[in-house]
């Protein structure tokens, strides 16, 4: 079938690809950024890739024969305020600009809305299915609610809140009960109804087999793991410092945090087991989740993470495109090169810069830095890095972002996401006669961003030198 996917940079995009490519499916990504789609050159040859925004208004011609698409767009993280609008005119224009295709069926992953009161979250998610409902196609809508698996937003808050706390004073929300489901149950619902006529015009709730409050999955998570942790519930937490303790801890931006406490005082339970039936399918537990998400992690083959999205950063795919040619004029520049002797150690040294391999020299500066970061409001360094030996152009790397990846020209490009008075590229590359090359470039923003310049010129000295010395060993 030719299947179309939108949000195939998405979390759950990038695990529906080659689960499609798999099963000889014909796949057609729309991105707003081809170039940010963070998949190996032999699986890109597979795919037909469109660039296009659902919320511009210029038109994009899709292939007519489109047989079915799924709809994974999600604005959430990108604010806080009119989140719900930007996901209603998302929907509203696929709408109409799949209208003179052949698609027969849409899947739409949504949330479980079951609870009398709504989040403003949910009741978005449910505001696009009745804007999908109106197509010309049949829908078929998953709901969902906790999504556990390596690189999920869920997981990995809850991961980072369970590794870094012995001890917690939480909120009353933390006794909301949910359902929470393995990643690898939510593929296998959202590839088996593909084409299925039996799931044309139908909502389904997706969910594990356990019913349990956000306490009680912290608490399992540091029993499978074997960590200690206690909690004490306090009733006098409000949502805003409930979001500030999520961006403070976690690697979670704060429009994202914002947005997810205001959920959590909903509840995602169901009793709706019919697709669990049809298909006669067992989901996993809860802790069997944990576990799978662990053995994924640990064998380095987390194939997409949250933190990756352009949400957890400053700055969209769109503005990204402005920054992959390094400004020359009106910049300050710290250069520094060497002489290598083996170049393919060298570049793989380069490839597993940062994240949990730090960088190389002074890493507890880095960390400073970071932390400083995370005061200011920025990113810092909780995102790390998605996988510790490839790098894709479009990944977060600790509070950089990769603007270009490219071995075989022996050059990796990062640009800054961390709170600075300017703009900033940190640049490895090796030239033909084998001399790795540094460059640091700052463009500064009115005074201002020269005197953070040259505040931080004797740091820059010896942590670039000394990263270049270890790369290059």
């Amino acid at each position: 079938m030719k299947i179309l996917l939108t949000g195939a940079n998405g979390y759950i995009g990038m695990r529906l690809i080659p689960l499609l490519l798999n099963e000889n499916h014909e796949v057609i990504c729309v991105v707003r950024n081809a170039e940010r789609l963070s998949v190996d050159n032999q699986v890109r040859k597979q795919l037909t890739i469109i660039e296009f925004d659902f919320l511009e208004s210029k038109h994009v011609v899709l292939p007519k024969d489109i047989d079915v698409a799924y709809y994974l767009i999600h604005s959430m993280s990108s604010s806080t305020t009119d989140f719900d609008e930007l996901e209603a005119k998302a929907a509203n224009r696929f709408v109409d600009i799949v209208k003179d295709t052949a698609i027969r069926q849409v899947i739409y992953l949504s949330g479980i809305v079951n609870d009398d009161q709504l989040s403003k979250h949910l009741t978005s998610r449910k505001q696009v299915e009745t804007i999908l409902s109106k197509g010309h196609f049949a829908l078929t809508v998953l709901r969902a609610g906790i999504i556990v698996g390596s690189g999920s937003a869920s997981f990995e808050i809850l991961r980072d809140l369970c590794e870094k706390l012995p001890f917690m004073i939480t909120p009353k929300w933390v006794n909301t009960e949910s359902q929470p489901i393995a990643i690898r149950d939510v593929m296998f619902y959202l590839t088996s109804v593909l084409d299925r006529k039996e799931c044309y015009n139908s909502a389904f709730d997706i969910a594990g087999p356990n019913k349990m409050s956000y306490k009680d999955m912290m608490l399992t998570y540091a029993k499978v793991r074997e960590l200690p942790l206690k909690i004490v519930n306090v009733p006098v937490m409000t949502p805003k410092l409930s979001s500030y303790w999520l961006y403070f801890v976690t690697a979670t931006s704060y429009k994202l945090a914002q947005n997810l406490v205001d959920s959590m005082a909903v509840d995602v339970t169901t009793t709706d087991f019919r697709l669990q039936n049809m298909l006669d399918h067992k989901p996993l537990s809860y802790e069997e989740a944990i576990k799978l998400a662990f053995d994924r992690i640990e064998q380095n083959q987390v194939i997409s993470s949250w933190k990756d999205s352009k949400v957890s950063g400053r700055f969209s795919a769109k503005d990204l495109n402005r920054f992959i040619q390094v400004p020359k004029f009106g910049c300050l520049l710290d250069h520094q090169q060497k002489k290598v002797n083996n170049v393919e150690a060298t570049l793989n040294n380069i490839w597993q810069i940062g994240g949990k391999n730090g960088w190389y020299y002074a890493n507890f500066l880095w960390k400073i830095r970071g932390f400083l970061d995370k005061l200011l409001g920025g990113v810092g360094l909780r995102r790390g890095r998605t996988n510790l030996a490839t790098i894709n152009t479009g990944d977060a790397l600790d509070f950089w972002r990769v603007i270009l990846a490219d071995k075989e020209q022996r050059r990796l490009l990062l640009f800054a996401e961390m709170k600075v008075p300017g703009e900033a590229w940190l640049e490895f590359y090796i030239d033909d006669k084998n001399i790795l090359h540094q460059n640091a470039t700052f463009r500064p923003k009115g005074l201002k961003g020269r005197l953070y310049w040259y505040s931080m010129l004797p740091f820059h000295y010896f942590i670039f030198s000394g990263m270049l010395n270890r790369i290059a060993e």
